[in-house]
């Protein structure tokens, strides 16, 4: 009895069995700096969003915490003690503690920042590219402007700009948020110019002519056809921008107009522990300080193997 022709009707394969049979986990099981970098990223992130139940103690919690056990160093140096695993800072909170907890306001703070700028990034270089003309000309003249002055610069001014707006409100129910808008507004350029470059070779294509041509109007054909044919370089963009957010965050925490000591993150750990760095008490600024160093790093190894991973010319 011969064979059976596969039907026609013949259900094409889920998208994870295409990413399993792809190239790009190919080349992900080949590396092993990125699959050691996403395993740090791993554990980072669990250990961060899962610290109220990994962590020791709350070192917010004012009835955990007691200024006669400030200052102690870590377990393995003569002095420590065994509960504090790394020590403790100048309040007597658990270091370990508060860098999990710190790293969790850091990524919800990084996560949130890019976020936005990418919604921000990616409405504006589709306005851009489809669109052209005025419209265009306007988006990306005020993109090269803000192309001109450093991140760290514009998050500075909107944070200044923003706490004048919202100058009665309480800094540290606003800080979170001013933070998130900050590092949003800094970085949404890079993502406008890269969904626009990829608009400007989609929009003339044939299957967005003959969308125009069933009618179908232009917001619909830009979230419907043109988005998921331009979306893949913002993958590259998102990891990589995490990683500067982060830095971002730390770095306003660090100068004093980031999140209040009474919700520390990474940037504010460091911050504090700088005071310390010359009294002998090294541990208070040199263990935040490597993990936010690991992060970047870690976040950054994976970004650039994405970037490869997804550009056929460098595979």
């Amino acid at each position: 009895m011969s064979a059976q022709p596969a039907s026609p009707t013949k259900q094409p394969p889920s998208l994870w069995a295409r990413i399993l049979d792809s190239d790009i986990l190919a080349s992900f099981l080949r590396s092993k700096v990125t699959m050691a970098a996403a395993v740090i990223v791993l554990v980072l992130f669990i250990g961060a969003f899962f610290s109220p139940w990994i962590a020791p103690t709350n070192p917010f919690d004012p009835a955990t915490v007691f200024l006669a056990d400030a200052n102690i160093p870590p377990a393995w140096q003569q002095g420590g003690d065994p509960k504090f695993i790394l020590g403790t800072d100048d309040q007597g909170r658990d270091l370990y503690s508060a860098i999990l907890y710190g790293l969790r306001v850091s990524l919800i703070v990084g996560l949130l920042g890019v976020a936005l700028a990418a919604t921000i990034g990616i409405t504006l270089g589709l306005l851009a590219g489809y669109l052209g003309g005025r419209v265009d000309s306007l988006i990306m003249r005020i993109a090269d402007v803000q192309l001109t002055f450093p991140a760290i610069l514009i998050a500075l001014l909107i944070d200044g700009v923003v706490r004048g707006i919202f100058k009665h409100a309480n800094r540290e129910d606003t800080a979170l948020y001013v933070l998130v808008i900050s590092i949003g507004l800094s970085f949404w350029v890079q993502y406008a110019r890269t969904i626009r470059g990829s608009t400007l070779v989609e929009r003339n294509k044939d299957y967005v002519q003959a969308a125009r041509l069933v009618g179908l109007p232009a917001p619909l054909i830009m979230l419907r056809h043109v988005l998921p044919n331009v979306i893949g370089p913002v993958l590259v963009i998102l990891t990589i921008n995490l990683a500067l957010a982060v830095i971002t965050e730390a770095t306003l925490s660090f100068l004093g107009v980031g999140l209040p000591p009474t919700q520390p993150s990474l940037g504010t750990l460091i911050s504090i522990g700088n005071k310390y760095l010359f009294s002998g008490d090294w541990w208070i600024v040199t263990f935040p300080g490597v993990t936010l160093a690991v992060l970047v790093l870690a976040v950054n190894l994976l970004g650039d193997w994405l970037r490869d991973a997804l550009n056929p010319r460098l595979r």
